[in-house]
């Protein structure tokens, strides 16, 4: 993994340990990092100390005056956010050795796009209706679904 693709201007989690003190003492601490992430994958164990986040309000709106228009964010250590990586690039890799994702996977993947999922509607749509069929769509909108949960 590349530690040098990560933002240096990124907010510190609750460690305070700025992304680019990471990525200026890399070299140093690469291979104890290394080992330490891979014990915690081979013991399918997550680190408590990396569970911790710094929690702050972030508007959704521009009516900042309004509570409701907030929604809490969690800023991860930069620790954290390495083992995410590194888990994210070996799962992902191991999804696609063994052709768990289907073709209509078009989120968090490079290459594929929204757009992609879009002209695949269309395509499919206009060949159901050059064939005569009647077509219907059912769209839901989730961007506010997460709004509700009760803690």
């Amino acid at each position: 993994m590349n530690i040098s693709n990560f933002k240096a201007n990124k907010s510190p989690g609750y460690d305070d340990v700025l992304p680019k003190i990471v990525k200026s003492v890399i070299h140093t601490i690469a291979e104890p990092l290394s080992t330490a992430t891979n014990v915690s994958f081979d013991q399918g164990t997550f680190p408590d100390a990396l569970k911790l986040a710094k929690v702050g309000p972030i508007s959704k709106s521009d009516d900042r005056t309004i509570v409701s228009n907030y929604r809490p964010v969690s800023v991860l250590s930069v620790f954290s956010k390495i083992y995410e990586k590194v888990m994210y690039k070996r799962l992902f890799g191991y999804f696609v050795e063994n052709k768990f994702l289907v073709d209509n996977q078009f989120g968090f993947r490079k290459q594929y796009s929204t757009s992609m999922a879009i002209l695949r509607l269309v395509d499919q749509i206009a060949t159901e209706i050059d064939k005569g069929n009647l077509t219907m769509g059912v769209f839901i909108d989730l961007s506010k679904a997460f709004d509700s949960l009760q803690y």
